[in-house]
């Protein structure tokens, strides 16, 4: 028999194709054994994992006697975490049972029982005559349950708070996070009280500083005249043990953060003479790359002359000093906290912190809430935690919407007077009046939401369009997909054979785009701009000569990248990756369409140590010339005729083909993997028909990962319809995060 670890979950390793009968396991009634048989023939159909079968049988063991209610509130709590839910939502669940099931879109309301003897039941036939009253009480009676407020003091594999169950482990995370973030911002009250009127007359000289208008910019736009958000974003992140910075593509989160950093630094040498430690971090390797490659631009932007001074006063060289001491790398979270194989846990923890001061996590949005229970844990309580995202993208794909939780009130502000004032004091800018409200949150006085987007203007289509799907105005697509925006083009294609794939798959379907001369010169590309870079290999073995061409190469693939939203069928990536290959074979771009060949490009699926290549970084495979030896896993390897090039936050690394063990095609890449990148022209696919996986979020962090120009295409007939209606639908993570400490 399994033993039950404390975290209330089947250990790993436990057998999963497993039944009651084959346990032998005692029935306690016909109601029971009915329950079952319902759990393991979802199960056999998919609706349910068999993770969450074996947690139900797991249960069982530990108490035969437990309800069928409460060994199904069991299995639909697992499968919902399985989902992304940190909880099942109990009251939701009886409102509306089928999405607690990984049901079919055509289910039939009655079940699918075309194959079975007697048709299949849905839960909501199971719950039919249960209220929540009754089920929270049948769980609260029973001894797999604790409640809240004495969940603390036993280690049942479940707790019931409110209308809300969870598997025990996913509690206590929620638990930490709450109680960890609430702390740092009590700290973050006193910290900002206590400070004095000589401290907030140097906060406002220097940020003054950091926020003076460029010489010769001439008059100011409407959205430069509103009120300067990063400069009060800057002011509560330099006074707050604890903030978040969000907003859209463009709106100035990484520039706001080196000049935060610029700040802080400045702020810890007058005081103690000693440079802060800074770690800059990411969910993903290509996230913490794309960060790299921001802060090192951001830096290269920010004049000598803009940054604050050491003390009044202070000489030149004081002032240049500050610039060495904000770093530009980053790495993975999982780098950061020192993963340990085949494990949970990591190096880092509670009783063996880290060593820095400060801390920066961009994309934010992708940090699942067991990531940020153990980054707040291994967090010392001295350090500063600055969090950088998009509330409004995709969530994290393990359970938990931590960053959304903690925005969900930033687009109302809900400013204390207090807070108002204070930041006018510092700023000399003024929080809006409908952003202010008494009724807000110690929480919400951390938050700070960037309105004013640098990248898409008035005239562009793809803000136009984000900002629509965002708002969920679904009347207001299709006049704004035909109103001929220069960075924007929208069509059908009927099939996967249709001429227009192949144009927009080929040379990026420049002529439905409106000309500009806004945009760079290039105009937008396709697949066939790298694939000729590709064939412009230096004569030159050299490894400089490579080295340079390499990057040349790595830079024009990543101008161009078809989006899916699906993983499987003809218009998700499988069918569209052998589509594409096919293509660029039959004009004889590349040698061939399958297996290993020159101009593959691969994304990496999992994080390879050895070979330091992170989940999410892309490599384009390449014929070597004759002579030439390249670089492989930081030393030098044989002669070979194929290598694979990546470009990595140390520099490329050229890797035998052999070497790499997961990895895929990527001619077409989920929107889920092109989180944390963007590409001057993206072409985002949407299948023919609507699928549960379709929501705003997804819609709208696809959308906005074009630069510079975006192609959505809506294949086969359906006109937009699924666009239309995605946009309708949002994603509603079950959690009781802001209802904790915060």
């Amino acid at each position: 028999m399994t033993t039950e670890p404390q975290d209330g979950l089947p250990q790993e390793g436990l057998p999963l194709q497993r039944t009651a009968a084959a346990l032998q396991l005692p029935m306690t009634d016909a109601a029971t054994a009915s329950l079952l048989q319902t759990v393991e023939r979802w199960t056999a159909h998919g609706w349910l994992r068999s993770l969450d079968q074996a947690f139900v049988l797991f249960l069982h063991e530990l108490e035969p006697t437990a309800s069928p209610l409460v060994l199904l509130a069991a299995a639909l709590a697992s499968h919902q975490l399985g989902r992304g839910h940190v909880c099942l939502d109990l009251q939701a669940t009886l409102d509306n049972s089928r999405f607690a099931l990984s049901l079919p879109p055509d289910t039939a309301a009655q079940g699918s029982g075309a194959t079975e003897p007697t048709p299949l039941p849905l839960p909501s036939e199971l719950l039919a005559q249960v209220n929540l009253l009754q089920w929270q009480t049948l769980l609260q009676a029973s001894a797999l349950v604790a409640v809240q407020g004495k969940a603390s003091q036993g280690g049942t594999p479940m707790v019931l708070q409110g209308d809300r169950l969870y598997l025990r482990r996913y509690w206590q995370y929620e638990q930490d996070v709450a109680q960890a973030i609430g702390q740092r911002i009590d700290a973050s009250q006193r910290l900002r009280s206590g400070r004095s009127a000589t401290q907030d007359a140097w906060l406002r000289q220097a940020l003054d500083t950091l926020f003076a208008p460029a010489a010769g910019g001439g008059q100011a736009s409407q959205a430069e005249q509103s009120p300067d958000w990063q400069k009060m974003a800057c002011a509560l992140a330099a006074s707050s043990a604890f903030s978040i910075i969000t907003g859209g593509p463009g709106t100035g989160k990484t520039t706001t953060v080196v000049k935060l950093l610029a700040l802080l630094q400045s702020m810890a040498l007058q005081q103690d003479g000693r440079p802060l430690r800074i770690c800059l971090a990411a969910p993903t390797g290509k996230a913490a790359a794309r960060l790299t490659e921001s802060i090192v631009q951001a830096l290269a932007r920010l004049d000598d002359a803009q940054l604050p001074p050491v003390a009044p006063g202070a000489e030149d060289g004081d002032v240049r000093s500050l610039k060495p001491l904000i770093p530009s790398e980053a790495q993975t979270l999982h780098r950061l906290l020192g993963s340990r194989p085949d494990s949970r846990h990591f190096r880092h923890d509670a009783q063996h912190p880290l060593a820095l001061d400060v801390l920066v996590i961009d994309e934010a949005s992708m940090v699942d809430l067991e990531m940020m229970a153990a980054v707040l844990s291994a967090l010392p309580a001295q350090a500063r935690l600055v969090l950088l995202g998009d509330k409004d993208q995709l969530a994290s794909v393990e359970a938990g919407a931590v960053l959304g939780e903690l925005c969900a009130h930033s687009e109302r502000g809900l400013y204390w007077h207090e807070t108002v004032q204070w930041l006018q004091q510092v700023t000399g800018e003024q929080v809006p009046a409908d952003l202010q409200d008494m009724a807000g949150k110690p929480l919400d006085q951390a938050v700070v939401m960037l309105r004013v987007s640098h990248r898409f203007h008035a005239d562009s289509g793809i803000g136009q369009l984000a900002r629509v799907v965002n708002a969920g105005r679904r009347r207001a697509i299709k006049p704004l997909l035909k109103a001929g925006y220069p960075d924007l083009a929208a069509y059908a294609v009927p099939d996967l054979t249709h001429s227009s794939l192949a144009q927009l798959v080929l040379d990026g379907g420049g002529k439905r785009f409106v000309d500009s001369p806004a945009k760079t010169a290039s105009g937008p590309v396709g697949y066939g701009h790298y694939l000729q870079v590709m064939h412009e290999m230096p004569q030159d073995p050299s490894p400089e000569a490579l080295n340079a061409w390499a990057l040349r190469l790595l830079q024009a693939h990543g101008q161009f990248q078809v989006l899916c939203a699906l993983r499987s069928g003809p218009w998700g990536v499988e069918g569209l990756n052998e589509r594409i290959a096919q293509l660029l074979a039959h004009r004889e771009l590349i040698a061939q369409s399958s297996g290993w060949y020159a101009g593959r490009p691969v994304l990496v699926t999992r994080n390879d140590y050895s070979l330091k290549l992170m989940n999410g970084d892309i490599g384009i495979t390449v014929q070597m010339p004759h002579g030439s030896v390249a670089e492989v896993g930081g030393g030098a390897g044989l002669q070979a005729p194929l290598r694979v090039v990546f470009a990595t936050s140390e520099g490329l690394r050229w890797v035998l083909p052999s070497r790499l063990q997961s990895v895929e095609t990527v001619y077409a890449m989920t929107i889920h993997k092109s989180q944390g990148s963007e590409f001057s022209h993206a072409a985002v696919v949407l299948p023919p028909s609507l699928s549960p996986i379709m929501t705003r979020e997804l819609v709208y962090t696809g959308l906005t990962r074009a630069k510079h120009w975006l192609t959505v295409v809506a294949g086969g007939s359906s006109n937009f319809l699924v666009l239309e209606e995605a946009t309708e639908r949002q994603v509603r993570r079950s959690s009781g995060l802001r209802q904790g400490a915060l």
